[in-house]
């Protein structure tokens, strides 16, 4: 039975039980009336009325405790009833709890994104001070200077004015390594560097660059490009993108998008989302970029030529070496049009045309190029100039994976002898120097060896010379010369703290070609 039926059938024996007590005290009543007008024996009347009474009093306990159980039933059903609202209440404070502990995650987020946000506008606000006093520099700098600028540029074939582009081509430790790099060093090297911002031909009095065809590019482009690069070579992409796309939206809104400012700041973005390796955002930026330069600046405008590598570049990464042979001489062909044909641009230019030629395995177009790089070089800026050693380090590159030993081998040698001589020739002019300053002075410098004499100096073309090195070893290891090629690896270990690390490995070259030559006759009679 439920709880309702019991409390019901409670009400139901209160209720026969009040009934039958009200009969049982008229039965009562009766009697006694009898009791006082007849004359029956009274001990028989007394003892029924006793019998009544008792049964009376059963009753009336009967319904005391019927009426306790059913004020128990209320009191049950009242604590029921609390029990629910308490139950009520739980489940609220609970809701509240949860809902209290989402506000307090959403408030916590707020905060730590106003807190990135506060970080990101201070560096804003730090770029914006050093763009402001790097422009005032500028402005000053270039207003003193400008007579001097004007007077220094070089006449092209045509007649018109004209200064370097200082484009997208490699960093000279980049510049000569492909991807099958023969020194066993990282394949994923850069093919090409930061360097795009377009500087033109004559400096203006205003701090920008104007061409021949009077467009002026804003010097805080040029420290804008300067500080991605920073931001992009460590790493600081979540900076430096939106910075670059700060920028161009800004030059799109007061400029248009058809201006040769915004194709700049293009080839920029383009490069750090290359560096990020995004080449089909790279790609788009340049195609864009290299349209809005053709129409604004003509197709045969440094500046284009300057893109044009940019996406041969770029095509070279993916491995698209046809398409980016035929940017490559389009780009060639406008530097020897607009800046000559024995420009260091061009030789520069020219070892990336041989890079991809190289990767295509089209070795006689590549022995051409680099002999013509070479050669460029030589005439315009020594055979001194660091470029012409890597270059004929990358031309004795292309001859080892040729399996042409004996040319690799004489090109190596070249390149270690020369550098052994340049390096005694700084040491003898500088110890010179010095003897001079210690006779006016009396204070002997501690660069000197005691023992030899020798300058202690660092290489300026070390890299070089370490990839010469390393390249010269591999090639001996190929001829299963090996002892020689551990000593010239270690030779290259010692290069940049030993001077005369270079002197070492031509006698270990020469040493091993005559045991060579020793072999040769037993050989022979055998």
């Amino acid at each position: 039975m439920s709880e309702e039926d019991i409390l019901q059938s409670t009400k139901t024996v209160i209720q026969g039980l009040e009934a039958l007590k009200n009969e049982h005290g008229k039965m009562l009543e009766n009697i006694l009336e009898s009791m006082q007008t007849s004359s029956i024996d009274t001990n028989k009347i007394e003892e029924k009325a006793s019998l009544l009474r008792k049964s009376m009093d059963m009753i009336e306990l009967g319904i005391g405790e019927a009426q306790v159980m059913m004020q128990l039933g209320n009191h049950l059903q009242n604590l029921e009833a609390e029990k629910h609202k308490l139950r009520s209440q739980v489940k609220r404070l609970c809701q509240e709890n949860a809902w209290l502990r989402d506000e307090l995650a959403t408030s916590q987020k707020r905060l730590h994104d106003c807190e990135q946000s506060n970080a990101i506008y201070s560096v804003e606000l730090e770029h914006l001070k050093f763009l402001k006093d790097v422009k005032q520099y500028d402005l000053n700098e270039n207003t003193s200077t400008l007579d001097k600028n004007s007077s220094s540029t070089n006449i092209s074939s045509s007649g018109q004015t004209t200064d370097l582009v200082n484009d997208l081509f490699p960093n000279d430790d980049e510049i000569y390594m492909d991807q099958h790099d023969t020194t066993g060093g990282n394949q994923s090297r850069r093919f090409g560097s930061y360097a795009d911002l377009m500087m033109s031909p004559s400096q203006s009095s205003s701090g920008g660059f104007i061409s021949s065809t009077g467009y002026e590019i804003p010097a805080r482009l040029k420290t804008l490009h300067n500080l991605v690069i920073q931001y992009a070579s460590q790493g600081r992409y979540e900076v430096a993108v939106p910075l670059c796309r700060q920028a161009l939206e800004d030059l799109e809104k007061t400029s248009g998008h058809q201006h040769p400012d915004v194709a700049t700041m293009l080839n920029i973005l383009a490069l750090v989302y290359r560096d990020q390796s995004k080449f089909k955002e790279a790609a788009a930026l340049l195609n864009d970029a290299l349209a809005i330069r053709e129409k604004t600046l003509g197709p045969d405008h440094p500046a284009v030529a300057a893109t044009l590598n940019n996406l041969a570049v770029l095509y070279g990464k993916r491995n698209k070496f046809k398409e980016a042979e035929i940017l490559c001489k389009r780009a060639l062909d406008i530097r020897e049009k607009c800046l000559g044909p024995l420009h260091p641009d061009v030789a520069k230019q020219l070892n990336n045309l041989a890079l991809l030629c190289q990767n295509q395995g089209k070795y006689d177009d590549v022995e051409s190029y680099y002999k013509r790089a070479i050669d460029i070089y030589t005439k315009t800026l020594g055979i001194d100039d660091p470029n012409v050693a890597k270059t004929k380090n990358n031309l004795a590159s292309a001859y080892l994976k040729q399996q042409k030993y004996k040319e690799a081998e004489i090109i190596y040698k070249d390149v270690l002898t020369r550098a052994q001589e340049k390096e005694f020739s700084n040491k003898s002019s500088s110890r010179i120097q010095q003897q001079q300053q210690e006779t006016q002075s009396g204070i002997t410098n501690e660069n000197y060896d005691a023992q030899g004499g020798w300058y202690k100096t660092i290489l300026a073309d070390q890299p070089t010379v370490t990839t010469t090195l390393k390249n010269l070893s591999l090639l001996y290891r190929r001829q299963g010369k090996y002892e020689a090629a551990e000593a010239l690896e270690n030779c290259a270990a010692r290069a940049r703290k030993d001077p005369q690390a270079i002197l070492q490995a031509l006698n270990i070259v020469k040493q091993t070609n005559l045991n060579t030559q020793q072999q040769l006759p037993s050989s022979s009679m055998s």
